[in-house]
């Protein structure tokens, strides 16, 4: 009997590393092409798509910066994603802290509307957003879209965040007001640093979230001075179709990839541990 056993969870371990093995292919070898081909001259590009490439041919990132103005769409991009963050936490941080340390008549009622708010995509709301935002004049505008950006990612980040402000001991709030902390004070210097798990994890999330967003981008950023990365790496490879810089193309897409690989690279320990604890606790 244990003989069978054993040999059936030796099948079912065999079952999960190939798809697991699988699953990895399928991700990873995309990402590697996407690199090799960056490296590549057009006419290896067109010749032999699928072989390394003779050398590194780095003039393709040069052509990505110079020509199809890859670094001054990742200029956009930074100070979009950075102003977000910073909305994104302000906002956060300090309604979960209401939400999850303080009990009042309307608690449930705000938190089950931002708990509908998580389903809510953007790309449902992009035409009246961008009709009310024009009819504002606030549209075509890198601060407000950085609004847009954080109040969107705002219900899940109060929903996380509040669920980990719940498990932090009350003592520790009682010892600071106490000591003289007000409301705002308690916030700062006990509150924060006891939920930076938590805090660390939306932030990620929220990077993510901004740094690839392409719809709302596309709808209401209208100037070519004011682009993100992913309309200019739209409008490049809508280039490309009548040029014939390939390389520079392939060069962009990695260009966008990098920052959040290495990112998710250095951070997915903090990330993965957050979400166990908030929602274990919560």
């Amino acid at each position: 009997m244990r003989s069978k056993i054993r040999g059936t969870d030796i099948v079912v371990s065999i079952i999960i590393y190939l798809i697991l093995i699988i699953n990895t292919i399928v991700v990873v070898y995309p990402l590697l092409w996407n690199v090799f081909t960056s490296f590549k001259t057009n006419t290896e590009i067109l010749e032999n798509p699928w072989y390394l490439p003779k050398g590194l041919n780095l003039i393709n990132y040069i052509n990505a910066f110079t020509k199809a103005k890859i670094g001054y769409y990742s200029v956009n991009s930074v100070l979009v994603t950075v102003l977000s963050i910073i909305i994104l936490l302000f906002l956060s941080v300090s309604s979960s802290y209401v939400l999850g340390r303080y009990k009042f008549r309307l608690n449930n009622l705000i938190n089950n509307i931002y708990m509908c708010g998580i389903f809510i995509q953007s790309i449902f709301i992009v035409i009246p957003l961008y009709l009310m935002m024009s009819s504002l004049n606030m549209d075509d505008n890198r601060f407000w879209i950085s609004v847009v950006y954080a109040v969107l990612q705002l219900p899940f980040s109060i929903y996380l965040l509040t669920s980990y402000m719940k498990t932090i001991p009350r003592e520790y709030e009682d010892s600071a007001m106490i000591d003289g902390c007000g409301h705002l004070g308690t916030l700062i210097k006990i509150i924060v640093p006891l939920a930076k798990p938590g805090i660390i994890t939306i932030t990620i999330f929220g990077f993510f979230s901004f740094w690839n967003e392409f719809p709302l981008a596309l709808t209401l950023l209208s100037s070519e001075e004011k682009k993100t990365l992913p309309i200019g790496l739209a409008n490049l490879m809508e280039i490309q179709r009548y040029a014939t810089d390939w390389g520079a193309l392939f060069a962009g897409l990695v260009i966008v990839l990098v920052p959040t690989v290495v990112i998710y690279s250095l951070t997915q320990r903090k990330l993965t541990s957050g979400m166990q604890m908030g929602g274990i606790k919560g």
